[in-house]
């Protein structure tokens, strides 16, 4: 028999409570206690299952965290190309084991170094590449063939990719044995990062010829990891981030299978995301909830018959908007509590940000200590020795369920408003996370969620913890190797190479080839992009006009 939920003047520890109503950031409203009653509709079988099982609502693997540990994938970039190779070498040294690369603002515009628009922006938020012969150096001496990395990269994410494969054949390390992802996430560019270049159907052409070419070339490579990471960084909730990346992900599939691709040949090629942020419960039943929603959709909506293509395979990175400037040494405790979040909801890669990311990025001392945070959940918390150690708490399955259910509320009202394009171009989900963000800065102003440091608890103290400090010589380095390069290379065979880019971007050819043959002979990240630019045009959005 199940007991009441009711409150009963006669209980001992009866009394007020300390707010009129209790909410998670995504405003789903948290009951005093959980019961039965409040998981009474769900099937075991059917909506749970075992860990390993169908539909992976409990992890991907019957092991777990017992087989094999989540992949500690610590995100750096900065400056030029030497001093991040130099940052990739004393994280692996220090026990991180996957690559994740930050590239700075020119780059992620498609920009050289040496353009006037990139004055002041050399390697401030990433690392600066800006041809093959910067890629060269990115790399030297890291094992390519055998350790993965990640890039993070949208807008000239094919050119980037071209000048990694290339950079490795010239090693003699051949495509097929790189295993990695780069970011590649175009659709949410327009949703909430701008980080976009072309207009969204060239834009998408791209991301299904890079799709289309790991398919073909190398197996073992995620040619698009879809992203709710910068959707929750732009104000989002924890449900609209759920759905709004969810939905990229089916639309990326639509794109895939127009172009002629079978399901199953791509799909289980597909990787996904997520921010983790404060609310630590919603976050956990996030991830769960996603693994559910991917799999019914990809077996029941799509017919996939591969289990692999079932499997949502995550990335994690803890909540750099969740940081503060105040009291910086607080942010270690909230990427460890995120973090924490993170592995309890099954994330398969993690990032945990520095504790003096709201002023720079991070220094190698704070780098360090995020990693460490990651050790210490891993070999002395515990909570990796058991699959889904929440699994059954009545509250954790009841907000899960709950995440879902207004997650798919999301899917029917972008479907009848006509699909993921025609939302970009209405402002949809722009609006959507606008008022979200807009809900959340009034409760923090009205104190109805303490930001510690911030909003209470506040202290004069001055900041004493070393920040970054950037190699003034670094931007001059840079634009004397691209000097070099320019000189140097046969710049009739760039010529040749970019005309067969721009032929084949004209009819509608794969474009992946064209832009390693072209990175190949040394053409720049900026004229490779301009070719592109010239063909596709540049997007302006007209839903603000």
């Amino acid at each position: 028999m199940v007991e009441s939920k009711e409150l009963k003047s006669e209980t001992p520890g009866f009394g007020p409570e300390r707010k009129e109503s209790f909410t998670t950031i995504s405003a789903l409203p948290i009951e005093r206690v959980y019961t039965p009653e409040d998981v009474a509709d769900v099937d075991y079988e059917k909506d749970v299952g075992n860990p390993g099982d169908y539909p992976y609502l409990r992890g991907l693997h019957q092991t777990g965290y017992r087989g094999k540990l989540w992949t500690m994938r610590m995100f750096a970039g900065f400056g030029g190309a030497e001093e991040t190779n130099q940052r990739f070498k004393y994280l692996l040294e220090h026990g991180q084991t996957g690559l994740s690369t930050a590239f700075d603002m020119p780059t992620l515009y498609g920009y050289d170094t040496d353009h006037p628009w990139s004055l002041g922006e050399f390697g401030k938020c990433g690392v600066a590449v800006s041809s093959l012969r910067d890629m060269e150096v990115l790399y030297d001496g890291l094992p390519l063939d055998t350790i993965t990395t990640s890039m993070t990269i949208n807008s000239p994410a094919a050119i980037i990719w071209a000048m990694y494969i290339a950079a490795a054949e010239k090693r003699g390390i051949p495509a097929a044995k790189l295993g990695g992802t780069t970011q590649n996430d175009i659709l949410k560019e327009y949703i909430a990062q701008n980080e976009y270049i072309f207009p969204p159907e060239p834009s998408m052409r791209l991301v299904v010829d890079t799709i289309e070419f790991a398919t073909q070339h190398l197996p073992k490579w995620n040619p698009v990891s879809i992203s709710g990471y910068h959707i929750r960084e732009a104000g989002s909730t924890a449900v609209q981030e759920l759905a709004f990346t969810l939905y990229d992900g089916l639309e990326y599939v639509r794109w895939c299978l127009e172009r002629g691709l079978d399901i199953d040949d791509f799909a289980p090629r597909l990787s996904f995301f997520f921010n983790i942020h404060n609310e630590f419960f919603e976050e956990i039943a996030k991830f769960r909830a996603a693994r559910r929603i991917w799999a019914h959709e990809m077996r029941e909506t799509f017919g996939a018959k591969n289990e692999r293509s079932w499997w949502m395979r995550t990335h994690a990175q803890t909540a750099g908007c969740a940081l503060t400037a105040q009291q910086p040494e607080n942010n270690v405790v909230r990427v460890a509590l995120q973090a924490m979040a993170a592995v309890l909801g099954g994330t398969n890669s993690l990032h945990t940000n520095g504790m003096d990311e709201a002023w720079a990025l991070p220094s190698e001392k704070a780098a360090l200590l995020a990693l460490r945070t990651q050790q210490l959940i891993a070999h002395e918390s515990g909570v990796a020795n058991t699959v889904d150690p929440l699994g059954g708490s009545y509250f954790v399955e009841s907000l899960t369920s709950q995440i879902e259910e207004g997650a798919r509320e999301y899917f029917r009202r972008i479907d009848d408003l006509g699909g993921a394009l025609p939302c970009i171009d209405n402002g949809f989900f722009v609006r959507e996370i606008a008022d979200a963000s807009y809900r959340f800065q009034r409760e923090v102003e009205d104190k109805e969620r303490i930001i510690v440091g911030v909003n209470d608890f506040v202290t004069n103290d001055e900041m004493d913890i070393p920040i970054l400090q950037m190699d003034q010589e670094g931007e001059r380095k840079q634009i004397a190797r691209l000097a070099e390069v320019r000189r140097t290379r046969d710049n009739r065979e760039v010529s040749r190479t970019l005309e067969g880019l721009r032929q084949a971007a004209r009819v509608n050819k794969n474009l992946m080839p064209y832009l390693v043959d072209a990175v190949k002979a040394y053409a720049t990240l900026g004229e490779t992009m301009d070719v592109l630019r010239d063909v596709f045009g540049v997007y302006e959005p007209t839903w603000g006009a």
